[in-house]
Order: C-alpha cells, then sequence, then structure tokens
C-alpha cells in the first residue's frame, strides 16, 4: 500500500488541523510513537477522570512498586504497590496491576516502574472524554454519503460528493408490486457502513439505536456539544442532527406499497480504493426482509418518541417516524420468516441473520416504550429473549435496555423482571472484570471480529447495571473496557485514529486509503485483535496471539477496518463515564 507523508502533519499539525474542522475540544497532541515502547507499560493513552477507577498493565518485573510523575517536571505525584504477577490467557504473558485510582489532581502524568522504559504520557482531568467522544461522533459526518464535505466542516479532509443515490435500482430480488425489476427510486444520505461505500439497514439499526440511547440516557452531555456540523446551532442537538442523517435515508428504504424495508442499497461489487465521487458504478437495492424491517420498526419507534420534543424545529418528523414504524411492524407480522439471502449476482456485506425472535422482541419494545400500547408489550412478552452483549445480530439487549429506561411505565412485577435481566448480565461481567489478571471482563472467546466493540458493548450493558443498581463495580470495569480500546491494550495500540501515543494510521477505509498523503480523520475506532485471519496480507502479523493479532495496515480489514456499529458504542460509553463517575 502507499506510504502515508506524514511528516507533512506532526503531532501539533493535526492538532491544528482537527481544531479547524471542530469546535470541540482536541486532544493534546499525540506524543511520536517511535520513541515510547507502549506495550511495556499499557494504561489509557487519552486519560483518565478524577473520580475513576485507574490501572494500568505491566510486564512482570522485580520491582514491588510503581510511581506517578508529572510528565513535564518529573515530580512525583503518586505512589503504589505493584499487584502480584498472574498469567492472562488472551494474551499468553505474565503481567502485574498498578492500581493508582487515589491518583484524583487533575494533570498530565506518566507512570514509572523500575526496570521498564517509562510510560506513554496521560491526563487525568473532568473532561478526559469530551475530545474522544466529539471526534467519534464527527467521525459519522466524515462518513456521509450525497454530499460534499467542505472545508469550513472537514478542514483537510474537506471532499467532492459521492453517490448521491438519487438513481438506485430496484434489483430482480426486490421487486414488488409498484416497484418491478429495474425500476429506479431515489435513497440518498445515510452513512457509508465501514470501509466500504455500501449502506445497511441492519447495521444501520443497532448504530442508530446506540446513538439515540445515548442522547436519552445522557441529554445534558450532549446539549453542551457543537461539533461543528452543517446544521450545527438550528436548535437541534448535533447528535441528533447527525442521526437524521440516516434516518432520512433509512425512510427512503421502507416500499411505500406494503412498508417492507430493504435489506440494503449496494453496489454489485465493493467499490476499489476510490474517493467516493470516483466511484461510479451502478447502485441497486436489495431483497426486502424481516430482520431489516423489524430493525426498521425498532429506530424509527425510538426516534419518533426522541424527536418529540422537537416538533417545532421539525414538524411532522416524529408521526411520520411512528407511522412507519407501525407500517414496518405489520408488514414483519405478515411476514415473519423472510431471511435475507445474498443473490447470486451481489458479493458486498451479507449482515444475514437467520434468528429474528430477538428483532421481534425488540421492535415490540421501542413501540411499547413510545405509544404504551399494550399488544407491543404483550409481543414483547411472547418474544423475551435471553439477555447477552449486545451486536448487529443479537439485539435482544437492547429491547431490555430501552424497557429498563422506561420501567415507569411497567407493572412492578414487569420492572422487576426487566431489571434482574439487566443485572444478572452486569453483575456477571463485572465478577470477571473483577477476577481477570488484565482487570478486564474481555475472555480469549470474545477475540474476534470487531473485538474493540465487543469489549464496549460489554460495557453498555455494565453500564446499564450501574444505573439500575448504583453498583461501583459495574462501572469500574465499564471504564476498564474504555482504558482497553484507549491504549491499555497488549498491543499498545490506542484503538482510536488520532489519539493516544499510538494509534492506526492506516485503518481499512476506503477514504483514507484514497487520502494516502494525509492522516487518516481523528475518531474512527477499528476492529481490534482478531485471531480468524481472513484478508489477503502479505505482511506477517506481528503476533498470533488471540489479544495481539492485530496489524496497522490498510489491507487487514480483519484487525484494522471500520465501522458505523463500533463507534457508537465508543460514543455511548465515553458519555456515560463522563456523565455517571462522580468527582472526587
Amino acid at each position: 500500500m502507499t506510504t502515508r507523508l506524514l511528516t507533512k502533519f506532526t503531532p501539533l499539525a493535526l492538532a491544528l488541523a482537527l481544531a479547524a474542522c471542530s469546535q470541540a475540544p482536541v486532544a493534546p497532541p499525540a506524543t511520536t510513537a517511535a520513541s515510547i515502547d507502549t506495550t511495556a507499560i499499557q494504561l489509557n493513552q487519552v486519560g483518565y477522570l478524577p473520580g475513576g477507577a485507574k490501572w494500568a498493565v505491566l510486564r512482570d518485573v522485580k520491582a514491588s512498586h510503581f510511581t506517578i510523575v508529572d510528565a513535564a517536571t518529573g515530580r512525583e505525584a503518586f505512589r503504589g504497590p505493584l499487584g502480584a504477577a498472574q498469567a492472562w490467557e488472551p494474551a499468553q504473558e505474565t503481567l502485574r496491576l498498578a492500581d493508582f485510582s487515589a491518583l484524583r489532581e487533575p494533570g498530565r502524568y506518566r507512570l514509572q516502574v523500575d526496570g521498564l522504559p517509562p510510560s506513554a504520557p496521560f491526563t487525568v482531568a473532568a473532561d478526559a472524554y469530551a475530545a474522544v467522544n466529539a471526534a467519534a461522533l464527527k467521525f459519522f459526518y466524515f462518513n456521509r454519503a450525497s454530499v460534499a464535505l467542505d472545508p469550513a466542516h472537514a478542514g483537510i479532509w474537506a471532499r467532492p460528493a459521492g453517490h448521491p443515490d438519487d438513481r438506485v435500482f430496484v434489483h430482480a430480488s426486490a421487486a414488488g408490486p409498484g416497484r418491478a425489476e429495474g425500476t429506479i427510486i431515489s435513497a440518498p444520505k445515510g452513512w457509508y457502513d465501514a470501509g466500504d461505500y455500501n449502506k445497511y439497514i441492519v447495521n444501520s439499526g443497532i448504530t442508530v439505536y446506540t446513538l439515540l440511547a445515548a442522547w436519552e440516557h445522557f441529554p445534558a452531555f450532549f446539549q453542551a456539544q457543537n461539533l461543528n456540523i452543517p446544521e450545527s446551532g438550528n436548535a437541534v442537538p448535533d447528535v441528533l442532527d447527525e442521526v437524521l442523517w440516516n434516518l432520512e435515508w433509512m425512510l427512503a428504504m421502507q416500499d411505500p406499497a406494503d412498508g417492507g424495508v430493504y435489506h440494503k442499497l449496494t453496489d454489485k461489487g465493493f467499490d476499489g480504493i476510490v474517493m467516493p465521487h470516483q466511484a461510479k458504478n451502478d447502485r441497486f437495492v436489495v431483497m426486502k426482509a424481516t430482520a431489516a424491517t423489524l430493525d426498521f420498526a425498532a429506530v424509527m419507534a425510538q426516534a419518533a418518541r426522541v424527536f418529540a420534543p422537537f416538533e417545532a424545529q421539525r414538524p411532522g418528523l416524529s408521526a411520520r417516524m411512528l407511522a412507519a414504524s407501525k407500517r414496518a411492524w405489520d408488514w414483519a407480522q405478515a411476514n415473519p420468516a423472510v431471511i435475507y439471502k445474498q443473490p447470486a449476482d451481489i458479493h458486498t456485506g451479507g449482515y444475514d441473520d437467520k434468528n429474528v425472535s430477538d428483532e421481534f422482541a425488540w421492535a415490540a419494545a421501542e413501540l411499547f416504550a413510545t405509544t404504551r400500547d399494550e399488544r407491543y408489550w404483550q409481543a414483547f412478552r411472547r418474544n423475551a429473549p435471553p439477555i447477552e452483549v449486545p451486536g448487529w445480530p443479537n439485539v435482544g439487549a437492547l429491547a431490555w435496555t430501552t424497557l429498563a429506561h422506561h420501567r415507569d411505565r411497567l407493572a412492578v412485577a414487569d420492572r422487576q423482571w426487566v431489571q434482574a435481566q439487566i443485572l444478572a448480565l452486569a453483575e456477571g461481567h463485572a465478577e470477571r472484570w473483577q477476577a481477570s489478571p488484565y482487570r478486564v471482563a474481555m475472555q480469549t472467546v470474545d477475540f474476534h471480529w470487531g473485538s474493540n466493540a465487543v469489549a464496549l458493548n460489554q460495557a453498555l450493558m455494565l453500564i446499564q447495571g450501574h444505573r439500575l443498581g448504583g453498583d461501583r463495580a459495574m462501572l469500574d470495569a465499564a471504564q476498564a473496557a474504555l482504558d482497553l480500546v484507549l491504549g491499555r491494550h497488549p498491543t499498545g495500540y490506542a484503538m482510536v485514529t488520532g489519539f493516544g501515543t499510538r494509534s492506526p494510521k492506516h485503518p481499512h477505509h476506503r477514504p483514507s486509503g484514497a487520502m494516502s498523503q494525509l492522516p487518516p480523520v481523528p475518531g474512527m475506532i477499528v476492529g481490534g485483535s482478531n485471531p480468524s485471519n481472513g484478508d489477503d496480507c502479505k505482511t506477517p502479523y506481528p503476533s498470533k496471539v488471540p489479544a495481539k493479532f492485530f496489524q496497522d495496515d490498510f489491507c487487514s480489514y480483519t484487525t484494522n477496518e471500520i465501522a458505523i456499529n463500533w463507534n457508537a458504542p465508543l460514543i455511548y460509553v465515553s458519555a456515560a463515564l463522563q456523565a455517571l463517575t462522580p468527582a472526587p
């Protein structure tokens, strides 16, 4: 792949470039990774909240204690004992823990241990996650389809419009009454899903849900945020303006004839490594399916609830979304087992899911929370799924989370039932965190495609448990998951572009690959360690150990791709920790 000309953009220049395209706080300039061994002492390279849990992991050494020193002066600020050496299976290493949670004084520090090089610098600050949260959310603006990104909002990453999607063909698999094969429809806007330029309803479902839930649960955090997107200042919070860009595309994916929803809007094959405006392949809507239709029904019901207070700014929008949700629900009732099957001539992401009982439960829960119609509650009861960490194929936890947030609408016994489900899941993960030699809930089996999002979705559910019961261990375990993706990671990487001392420079993301002379857009979380290697990289991976199986190379779509459903829990978790962590 093309070598990036990073010498044009020093850490300070990158920080200034980011400041030019966002009024949100900017992370301190990253320290040159070449001068620091980020694997010897692994910690959150972005920082910690004063009242939050603070852990580091280090190689086994003879030292008995560690010190925290001021990064500028070297003055000792904290000293503590090292934990006993323990083996952690996912990394196949013997490690020691350093707990400096009692360090609460704001500042910029390093951690030192005799026999090891000093750690990467980190901050302790009351707004430690404001910048990474804003960048992670602004990533969605940078991944918008059908619009030019202008320099006033995009800075050095400005680009022409691509994929107008105003001439989209109805694929043979999607044909129906009123829309024969080859019919041309318009379905603009939306976000590019991942490293490719296609748009998928199923993955949009969990992504939109997570962003709208972040707003529902922590509105004060997002009300204060200014992302410098084109809609900023329009009396609608930026997070909702950004989500609306995708919701408006989703609305266009519903067949007006019957209420069913197309599974995806896509080329027949993946575009090459070109900028969006250089991609000229025909685009298609493909097959209506039950999972996509129920995901649509769920998020439209949720969005109707969220946008109802903004009737003055967007007249009729809430009612339109609720009507679309109900039509989708009715289609799914009449077509309960239309499972997506990839047509022979389509070779883009499948997002196929053969079990849709959890989608039925989720859509029912959202419709009940919005309408309070008892028939949706009874539908949820009939389909109530086992609770597990969410992902795009497993959305049952989203239903439980919505019902827990709106538990005042439930009878006492039902409320207790919902709370018990969430607390049981959160308690189990808190126990794993407590017992872990690495002090994370992640197990070897959790390191697979999108492992960074697995960690963050574990944190999302831990946060639900904390919100219900106030258990501090659940909040600290969620903090540990954020630490993992921000640098306390066996690879030594902070897994979010533009943040920390060592972060990915070559994500599998087509605009990044096509603009190889620039650093990647900041705020994109990459997939992370994944031993189920299946990409085309010719360079050997540095390690094949499960928690270390990662390569910062464009070719490594199995470990270094980006995706909207991975960025969304980063936004939720960083906002939640900022909002929920008590001040010292």
